[in-house]
């Protein structure tokens, strides 16, 4: 976008400079003394770019490694490939900016440039900086959209239902021996004496990214395993109050240290081939090769056993107190500072010899998203950034066409054009070109960030809103932009712009 700009204002300013071309002609200089010239013009305001980026850069650097949790660091002596790039960057951005301008401003005639004949009406300058007007917002408006999806996929996964209660659960984790599993118990009555509203053991919670363990069974009585696995969760027999959880069929677990009963989820009923949840209550479930038979004696209504980014899996619940590693603690809205200090005390006078940690349940979920997250945080600035440079290069353009047509604007004020018709014949053709950019960044974003969908299982649809508010932002923009420069054309007295006539 840089680029676009350079190209757009040193084509733009051409007929400027096309006296200073005509007399360097006239005292002997050469297309390519000129063309080597101008890129060297080009050279030096690229280098000190670079080296205004290089110091941005490490003045920003602490804040990007915060964003994106990193521990990036600008040291050229370590790393002399940085060198490298910055060289590179200089050399090809020199060439991509100023290799058209310098053979454009080579090729002026001596005689026209001297005469003033030369205008910046060339229809070859004209059709180039519309199509690098457009290539800018293309990308603008591009990203604009995309940032707006990635918004409002974001803001669906934090406020999607889970199907179980998330808010003020505290998961506690610890290593159960055989003391641990016998005061599990006397923990759970002193935490519900110090306002905490329910206590649950367990394997983990309801939803997990990268930890849920994944069984093999075969279902009544089968001779074979069934060709899907299900996720296998040890609870007690209060996770589904703790949780929130809804049962469809059948009952609670009843309280035991050992694999007695299973509950098993909507989704496990309907891999079966079972139209109805009750049809499954009483039928044996065989795991570990035998080593586990037990009924099924409730259907729990589905709930995201994982991110969004997966479909809702088979699922298997059962007691077991060998296998519990984590207390997922309930707790009540009030006094949750306080509340929080006596878990702390409570846990360290039942566990002197494990370390007390704990993770609300919502700040766990919302990690799952963290790249999203930080993509997000992303597209944001990108888009900033590159709507700030077009807005640079339509700024520098709309001076440089108010300078080139004050004379023509002091004409129509005389002959009694208003403000608005002046402000609306400097907006018009910026506005044209934002149009087509927009019809040609639809169809690019709308690609690219459907592609991006599809690797969530739950996702929004995109909207034509979406679409709509990237285009008119963009337009808004583009408008107070091109209008500063074309009200101030607008106003200003004729008399001063038409006195050299």
């Amino acid at each position: 976008l840089a680029c676009v700009n350079l190209i757009n204002l040193s084509t733009a300013q051409a007929v400027n400079r096309a006296k200073e071309v005509g007399v360097r002609k006239v005292l002997g200089s050469n297309k390519a003394q000129l063309r080597i010239q101008f890129i060297v013009e080009t050279f030096l305001v690229v280098t000190s770019a670079v080296i205004l980026a290089a110091v941005i850069t490490i003045i920003t650097l602490p804040y990007v490694n915060q964003l994106l949790e990193l521990s990036l660091s600008f040291n050229i002596i370590r790393n002399p490939s940085i060198i490298l790039f910055l060289l590179t960057v200089t050399i090809l951005v020199t060439a991509l900016a100023g290799f058209y301008p310098s053979i454009l401003l080579s090729r002026f005639n001596p005689v026209n440039a001297l005469k003033s004949k030369l205008t910046v009406n060339t229809s070859r300058g004209i059709s180039l900086r519309r199509g690098l007007v457009v290539f800018q917002f293309i990308i603008s408006q591009a990203l604009i959209i995309g940032t707006l999806v990635i918004v409002k996929q974001m803001n669906y996964f934090m406020n999607q239902s889970l199907g179980f209660d998330k808010d003020a659960i505290v998961n506690v984790p610890f290593r159960p021996d055989n003391t641990g599993v016998k005061l599990t118990d006397y923990l759970t009555q002193q935490l519900l004496s110090k306002g905490v509203q329910a206590v649950s053991f367990n394997s983990n919670s309801p939803i997990e990214d990268n930890n849920n363990m994944f069984t093999t069974f075969k279902f009544d009585h089968s001779l074979k395993d069934e060709d899907f696995q299900a996720i296998t969760k040890f609870v007690d027999n209060d996770y589904v109050p703790t949780y929130k959880l809804q049962l469809i069929a059948g009952r609670n677990l009843e309280p035991s240290g050992w694999t007695k009963e299973f509950l098993v989820n909507e989704s496990l009923v309907k891999s079966l081939g079972l139209k109805k949840a009750e049809d499954i209550i009483g039928k044996e479930i065989n795991m570990m090769n035998g080593l586990i038979k037990c009924p099924v004696v409730g259907v729990v209504k589905d709930f995201n056993d994982r991110s969004l980014r997966n479909i809702v899996a088979p699922l298997i619940m059962a007691t077991n107190s060998t296998m519990y590693r984590e207390a997922s603690i309930k707790l009540s809205t009030t006094n949750m500072a306080g509340t929080m200090q006596s878990i702390k005390k409570i846990w360290g006078q039942t566990f002197p010899d494990y370390a007390y940690e704990y993770r609300f349940l919502d700040q766990k979920i919302a990690g799952f998203y963290k790249q999203e997250n930080q993509l997000e945080q992303l597209y944001k600035i990108f888009a900033a950034i590159a709507i700030f440079l077009s807005c640079l290069g339509l700024y520098g353009l709309a001076s440089f066409m108010a300078m080139q047509r004050l004379k023509e604007v002091g004409i129509r004020k005389v002959l009694g054009a208003n403000a608005g018709s002046i402000v609306y014949l400097f907006s018009k053709e910026f506005i044209i070109l934002i149009a087509i950019a927009f019809a040609i960044a639809t169809p690019i974003a709308w690609y690219f960030m459907n592609k991006w969908l599809q690797d969530y299982a739950y996702r929004i649809n995109i909207t034509w809103w979406l679409f709509a508010a990237g285009g008119l932002a963009a337009i808004i923009i583009a408008l107070i932009t091109v209008s500063f420069q074309a009200i101030k054309a607008a106003v200003a007295n004729p008399v001063d712009s038409l006195r050299s006539e």
